[in-house]
């Protein structure tokens, strides 16, 4: 099967035909230059997961509760969700992307920042950690999740993927579940082939409409330039209506 006719499929089934993929990131390459993009977005069946937006400062995305009112536990739910050192972008879904920002500027690993962590506290649910790296010297999409071990979750499983890179218009990806139910069930499996493809505006349009409309919160789109630099941010939230590009 052709890439693209896989990456189709996998989007198909994973996302536009799931109701609750939960959390998930993409990293690929653009379909219309030689640069990079960075998908994140969010989901919620909860009145606390459903409080909240995405707000983009530069080349920084984090999380803001939609009402501060309302915010009850922030500990799992409001972090800076896309980070970036010269070279190097980072994206995940929790407090971990701090940690890997800052493990990185002092010559850390990718995998000394994901040994700090496990999966979340979140029982019975244990929620996967989904993070990724893209370097640009030499290209290259780092992906880790973490997960609750399923004889023991009070220990974690770690997975560490580097896939080969994708070609113009596909990136790879990972969700936090593969599906609805309770307890959610975790992802399984290696790194999902998605597509890229469109500019920045349509790619971001094709993956909102492809998530639940009755759990989807807000969804994130950096452009990277081919040779580095400070990326571009657009967002799509849904409780507040608001779309902006910085």
């Amino acid at each position: 099967m052709a890439a693209a006719q896989l990456a189709a499929r996998h989007f198909e089934r994973h996302l536009r035909q799931n109701p609750y993929p939960g959390r998930g990131l993409v990293v690929g390459r653009s379909s219309v230059d030689h640069g990079w993009v960075m998908l994140y977005w969010i989901m919620g069946r909860s009145a606390q997961s459903r409080n909240r937006r995405f707000v983009a400062e530069g080349g920084t995305l984090r999380i803001a509760p939609v009402d501060p009112q309302l915010l009850a536990d922030p500990s799992l739910i409001i972090y800076e969700a896309m980070l970036e050192l010269p070279g190097l972008y980072l994206v995940s879904n929790g407090m971990q992307t701090r940690t890997m920002y800052e493990t990185l500027s002092t010559y850390g690993t990718f995998e000394a920042a994901m040994a700090q962590w496990e999966r979340e506290p979140d029982a019975p649910h244990y929620t996967p950690r989904i993070s990724a790296m893209l370097t640009l010297t030499p290209p290259q999409v780092t992906l880790s999740i973490l997960k609750a071990n399923p004889v023991d979750p009070a220990c974690t499983d770690r997975y560490v993927y580097r896939p080969a890179m994708p070609a113009q218009g596909l990136g790879v990806g990972l969700t936090t579940y593969a599906g609805d139910g309770h307890p959610l069930p975790s992802f399984t499996g290696d790194p999902l082939l998605l597509p890229c493809a469109g500019a920045p505006e349509e790619l971001l349009h094709t993956y909102w409409e492809a998530l639940d409309a009755s759990n989807r919160v807000a969804l994130a789109l950096k452009s990277i330039p081919a040779q580095g630099g400070a990326g571009s941010i657009m967002v799509r939230n849904q409780y507040d209506r608001s779309a902006a590009s910085v």
